[in-house]
Parts: structure tokens; sequence; C-alpha cells
């Protein structure tokens, strides 16, 4: 079941929990906000506390709601009972410590996870954590194919520290929230990006850093392949307005390629980009579709329906990153022809900060930008 709710006044919210209580004595929620509404999570808080109604959920840029981009409401996804569910916050970015802490899940998890059910493991983390694909890589040791993998970042898109995560108690930054799912299809993602032609490696990196190119600044090697094959002169001053049109892929074996968003430059001019880039990764600069493009709705609805009919609910992450690419108007477009190949069911959709999702269905988790992602959200 899911309810975008127009008002977070504390009468609207009351009103919708009380009916969900007779329904649902049980439930659960999770809520998704836009950070123009973070002021009213202690309002929610208090409401699904009293209502006695388990509450988990995470701060976004902004909603989609009908196809457009909402800086007001919530969307409110309920559970007939509370699914599995942790907030963890402070997250060790060193690898003993991140190992650790997924040890620590993956004990919580086991029990669970002796279920026959199919069992979806969704992840939201705090865009400011800065080495979300390390935690990926070690929830995958322990969690391997027993779960398919989906989630998002969030967070403000001015990527600055803030609290971004809760549940009923707690409102947090730095976390993950975690949400183990039953009968649940996983994520299906699509960038439609093309690989350019040139491919360098990189030869020193650093979480989401990359320091050099071929062994050269990095800074310097981008900015000669940007030029080289788009005409585009990138400075530091105008680095934040282009860059995010011209992203780096991170080539894989299967020759697919996981979109890497530079954000900014560093003071000894690294780039520095949403998600890690392993060291000596190769790199290639992307071509994105064009905005009426049909391939990447044309994919993204043939994941969807292996795993659901096409009258289910669903869950959309569109990324921020994507929709700077095109513009406003452009991507409202695209998630508006998506949805119109699915008329008798309803999209609660959030703008994301990358997107988490399976190379194959109950494959390896990985960590992307510029996707849109949209998941299968039947009431349980």
């Amino acid at each position: 079941m899911i309810h975008y709710l127009e008002s977070l006044e504390v009468n609207a919210i009351d009103a919708v929990l009380a009916d969900w209580k007779m329904v649902f004595p049980d439930g659960g929620i999770l809520a998704l906000l836009p950070e123009a509404e973070e002021a009213s999570v202690p309002a929610l808080q208090a409401a699904c506390s009293a209502s006695g109604l388990s509450l988990a959920g995470g701060i976004v840029p902004a909603l989609i709601v009908d196809g457009e981009f909402r800086t007001d409401g919530a969307w409110l996804l309920g559970f007939g009972r509370m699914p599995p569910c942790a907030l963890h916050e402070d997250l060790p970015t060193d690898q003993g410590g991140a190992e650790r802490l997924v040890d620590g899940i993956a004990e919580e998890l086991r029990e669970s996870l002796r279920e026959e059910s199919e069992k979806t493991l969704f992840l939201l983390f705090d865009a400011m954590v800065p080495n979300v694909g390390t935690y990926l890589d070690h929830l995958y040791l322990r969690l391997a194919n027993r779960v398919r993998y989906s989630g998002s970042n969030v967070g403000s898109e001015t990527f600055l520290p803030r609290a971004c995560l809760f549940d009923n108690e707690r409102f947090v930054r730095n976390g993950l929230l975690i949400m183990l799912l039953d009968n649940r299809f996983g994520a299906n993602l699509e960038h439609g990006y093309r690989v350019s032609d040139r491919t360098v490696y990189a030869t020193a990196a650093k979480g989401n850093r990359i320091d050099q190119i071929e062994w050269r600044p990095a800074f310097d090697v981008y900015k000669e392949m940007v030029r080289d094959r788009f005409g585009t002169e990138i400075t530091a001053e105008n680095f934040y307005r282009y860059a995010v049109h011209f992203p780096f892929g991170i080539l894989r074996a299967n020759h697919h390629a996981v979109v890497r968003i530079p954000v900014s430059l560093s003071e000894d001019e690294s780039l520095v980009c949403v998600g890690e880039i392993p060291e000596n990764s190769l790199l290639a600069l992307l071509e994105a579709p064009a905005a009426d493009s049909e391939e990447t709705v044309d994919r993204l609805e043939e994941g969807v329906l292996c795993g659901g009919a096409p009258e289910s609910d669903q869950l959309m992450f569109y990324c921020a990153g994507r929709r700077m690419h095109f513009g406003s108007g452009a991507a409202e477009s695209e998630i508006r022809r998506y949805a119109d190949r699915f008329p008798s069911g309803r999209i609660a959709g959030a703008l994301s900060l990358g997107e988490i999702g399976g190379s194959t269905i109950h494959g390896y988790p990985l960590f992307h930008n510029a996707c849109i992602s949209s998941m299968i959200w039947d009431a349980e």
C-alpha cells in the first residue's frame, strides 16, 4: 500500500495513520520526505509512535508524484507487518570496521533468511558515506545470492552533511537503513549511456577520489578527454556545471559500464565522484542517451515485468545527476513515458543520489549513478 501525503500538518498525519492502524494494527511505514520537509520528521515520528506503527525512512532531494518532481509532502509505503529493519549510524570508513558492521548485520538477518520466500535487501545509505561499494562487497560476501539487492543514496542534493535517515526515535546522518523485504524481485536499473572509444586507467584512486589517470593528474586528463571528444573546455570554475554531462564509466568484464559522475574537485585537483572508483579501474567517458530516447524506458519496463504484473505499484528512484543532465522538464517527460506503460499501477518515486541494484537477477550488487531504478511494491 502506498500513499502520497500532501500535507505534513499534524492533523493530516494523524488522520492517515488512524486509517492504516485500523487495517494493519501491527503495521509499519517506509517514509520518503523531500529535504524541504525535513523539519516535519519529528512530527511524523511522534505520530507513528503514538499510533503504535513502526517507522523507517529517509530524506531525498525531491519526490516524484504523478510524473512530476515535488518538494512538499511525503510518500508513505505501508506494510501489514513491519519487516526486519535496522538503522545504523556513524558508519565506519575503514576496512575492518566495515567488515565488523556487516558481520553483525548478517547475524541479525540469519533467522529471517532461513525462510523459503524470495527476499530483497533494501538499503538506504547517506550519500555522504564514501565507501558504499565496499559495504556492498562485504554484504555480498556474507549473504551472496540469498537475497536480491536494491536501494539508493539519500540526503541533500548539496552534498552537505545533514541528518537524512530516521526511525521512530532517531534522526541520524552518516548512516544506513536496512530492510529485509519478502517477495520482492529486487530493483531493475537502466541508464542508457554509451561508452566512447578512448579508455584509460585510474592509476591512483582511493575511495570516491581519482588522483591520477595514466600516471598524470586526473583533472588534466579528464579535461583533455572531454575537450577531444565533446569540444567542451572544463575549468575549475565551471566544473560543477559541466562535469555532470560528462561522466566516467567503470568498464566491467561483461562490457557493462557503471556510471560515475564527478561532482567536485579537491584542493589538489583530484576528481571526487559519487561512488567509489577502485584503483586501476578501466575508465571511459560516457555519452548520454537522447532526452526523448525510448531505449532506457523499454529496457526498464522489460526488467520490471519479469518481477510482477503491470498493474502492480512500484517504487522508483531517479538519479539527481540524470535530472541535471537532461533538465527537469525532459526528466519528467522520461518518467511519464515510463509511467504511461503501467496505467493501472501507481509509482511512488524519489530523486536519488546514487542507485543500488544487482548486475543480474540474484547477481552481484552494484552502486550506480545516472540510473532510473524501479521495483514492484505490492502490499505485504
